[in-house]
């Protein structure tokens, strides 16, 4: 299935659009679903418009008739088709004039049927479902390609990572716990210089 639709109009549009970008159509179907049948009040009637529509549709059938009748005729003359079309006219006026009168008691107004679906579905070959949708999407790819993701390790920190053993605060080295520019051996001279002056101060 291509897709379901509301609508007639909007699936005929979607096999017209594929139509147009020479797609291969044949073999494809429209499937209404839910059917259901929708009749439409035009008004109430009366004699006068019985007679108006009996009228009418006996005039279109004169019309044809008179207009065999110019074509075939050895003689032909355009009173034949205005004679063809009064005539028809007139007996269609009686004819519905007659229908109404017999009629009135059951049903004294004019409607319209259609038969609608609920739902329509687009139905086609599997194996042309991906290309059709291409083709509906402008050419591109179909179904749209997912947005690109990085994936982080779970507990891992999203800061650049430092080289393995490197443990120093700056530019110290490895092994080198010294803060600074401090050397070890000199803060350890300064300390005992420290501790021997109260010494010398006793002596």
């Amino acid at each position: 299935m291509l897709g379901e639709y509301t609508s007639y109009l909007e699936a005929q549009k979607v096999v017209d659009r594929l139509a147009k970008a020479d797609f291969a159509v044949k073999g494809m179907a429209i499937i209404g679903s839910d059917l259901m049948t929708v009749e439409r009040v035009t008004g109430r009637l009366s004699y006068g418009r019985a007679a108006l529509a009996g009228a009418a549709s006996g005039s279109w059938i004169g019309l044809f008739f008179g207009l065999l009748l110019f074509l075939f005729s050895p003689a032909p003359e355009f009173s034949f088709i205005i004679a063809a079309a009064v005539i028809g006219a007139g007996f269609g006026m009686i004819f519905g004039i007659v229908s109404y009168a017999i009629g009135r008691r059951r049903r004294d107004f004019g409607s319209t049927h259609q038969v609608l679906a609920g739902s329509y579905r687009i139905i086609i070959d599997p194996n042309l479902t991906a290309r059709a949708r291409q083709t509906l999407a402008g050419g591109s790819t179909w179904p749209p390609p997912l947005p690109p993701t990085t994936d982080t390790a779970p507990g891992s920190d999203a800061s650049p990572a430092t080289e393995p053993g490197n443990t120093k605060p700056g530019n110290a080295e490895p092994g080198n716990t010294e803060s600074g520019n401090a050397e070890p051996g000199n803060a350890d001279a300064d300390d005992s210089r420290v501790d021997a002056d109260p010494a010398a101060r006793d002596r």
